[in-house]
Formats: structure tokens, C-alpha cells, sequence
């Protein structure tokens, strides 16, 4: 990413953190002219990501509420369990994968009980209570934090027992998907684990339902440039199924 860029994504960073940024404050934060500052601005405003105000702007799209555990698998289950079950088919035997914590990872650990010879890690609690009596699948839990309100653990402990392995797919859950600014999340350290698991994987698969699509939560997990595969369901907008496409990345519809 060149200097235009990380300008840029610093700007939609603190429009994400403070809901609005103001001219001045950026021209000394960035060290750059107010000129520019409002180029960057209107450049985002032509994204769909900002709306200029007198002196500023604001975050045309705020963050998604994060929802307990209970209240997300509530949320869309039908589309999570097909994209689940479609998840569940890229998954072959003698494989090492990683499947993150969510509600929509969940319903792809739903659709694996029967799978032979597959590695699972995870950090979700709830995902390897789900895995526990799959005869076929040998489980390895992370260490660390455990994050009550997501059931996910998380922390420098989760981090460091990736070290030691190579995966060959990554299953992530996202709270949010925007074509610029990429997959987030909102937690802090859980997007820090989630971006220690895409460094470990071969393959990146993310798993999200359609009202996923066009948020951005506080905390990135990565670019859309690190991910090969988008699962969704058939509400995905035309802007986001073309989009996805035109960066090359696989998608596919759980009808």
C-alpha cells in the first residue's frame, strides 16, 4: 500500500474509533497539507465510507452492535446453517484446519460430525463442545483468555500455540466485510488472533452471512487481498457480488 493509502486507511481508522475527524486535527496528526486532507476525504466520501461536514466528516457506516452468542445464532440461522453446510464440502479428509470462533463457524461445526481424519483448532468453546463426539475429527482447543460474552478465547497464550502449526484452510467468522477497507471485527485481541490464524493458513475462507456486508467494525482483521474464498447467502447485494469477483476472490452462494 503506498503513502495515499495508509493515509487513508489512518483517516477511516479514526472516522471507525470517533464516529466523525476533523481537517485540522488530521493536518497535524499526518503532517500533511489540509489540501490533501480534504482530497483523502472526498476519496472516501466517493467509497460510500465518509460524508464530508464543514471542517470534517463522518463515518457514513457505523459499526454493527455486537450481539451476545445466543442473540447472533438467532440471527439469519437459516442462511448460517446453509453456509455452514456448504463450508462443510470444501473440508477433505487428512486436512488441518483452523475454524474460528462465531456463530456462523458454528453451523459449519454442526456439518462436521461425520468428516474423517481432519485436524480441527479452534478457539471457540462453544465450536469444540460442538466437535467433542465427532469420531473423525482429532480437536485442538487454544489456550488463553476466555471472552464470556463471544465464548472465544483469545490472548498473547492463543497467539503463541499457533506458532507451532501449518493449516490448510482457515474458516474465519467476521463481524463486518467493506470491499476497501476489508474484514473486521470488534474486539481488539480477537482481531489479532484472527490475523495470527490468516498467517498460519494456506487457504482463507471467510464465512459471512449478507447482513454482514457493507460494515465496518472497529478493529480489522485484515485486507480483502489476504482472503481466497467468500461463503454468503443468495441477499448478497449485485455491488458486493461483483466486487468480490473483481478481486479475484472465489465466491459462493449457499442457496
Amino acid at each position: 500500500m503506498g503513502q495515499t493509502g495508509q493515509r487513508r486507511d489512518t483517516i477511516l481508522k479514526a472516522l471507525t474509533e470517533q464516529a466523525s475527524v476533523q481537517v485540522s486535527e488530521l493536518v497535524k496528526q499526518l503532517n500533511v497539507s489540509a489540501v490533501t486532507i480534504r482530497s483523502d476525504l472526498s476519496a472516501l466520501e466517493a467509497q460510500g465510507l465518509a460524508i464530508r461536514s464543514h471542517g470534517g466528516a463522518t463515518l457514513a457506516r457505523m459499526p454493527p452492535t455486537e450481539h451476545t452468542v445466543s442473540q447472533k445464532d438467532a440471527l439469519n440461522h437459516e442462511q448460517k446453517e446453509r453456509i455452514g453446510a456448504l463450508a462443510a464440502r470444501l473440508v477433505k479428509p487428512g486436512e488441518n484446519i483452523i475454524i474460528d470462533s462465531g456463530t456462523t463457524t458454528l453451523s459449519l461445526a454442526r456439518h462436521l460430525r461425520d468428516v474423517q481424519n481432519v485436524t480441527v483448532l479452534t478457539n471457540g468453546l462453544n465450536i469444540a463442545w460442538e466437535l467433542v463426539n465427532a469420531a473423525g475429527v482429532d480437536l485442538i482447543l487454544t489456550g488463553g483468555l476466555l471472552r464470556k460474552q463471544a465464548l472465544s478465547i483469545q490472548g498473547l497464550q492463543a497467539e503463541a500455540c499457533l506458532q507451532a502449526y501449518s493449516f490448510d484452510k482457515l474458516f474465519l467468522g467476521v463481524d463486518g466485510l467493506d470491499l476497501q477497507f476489508g474484514v473486521t471485527t470488534h474486539h481488539e485481541a480477537e482481531a489479532s488472533l484472527n490475523h495470527k490464524m490468516v498467517e498460519r493458513a494456506r487457504k482463507v475462507i471467510v464465512l459471512a452471512d449478507s447482513s454482514k456486508f457493507g460494515f465496518i467494525s472497529l478493529h480489522r482483521i485484515v485486507q480483502l487481498d489476504r482472503v481466497h474464498t467468500v461463503i454468503t447467502d443468495g441477499d448478497i447485494s449485485p455491488q458486493y457480488r461483483d466486487g468480490l469477483r473483481e478481486a479475484g476472490i472465489e465466491l459462493l452462494i449457499a442457496d
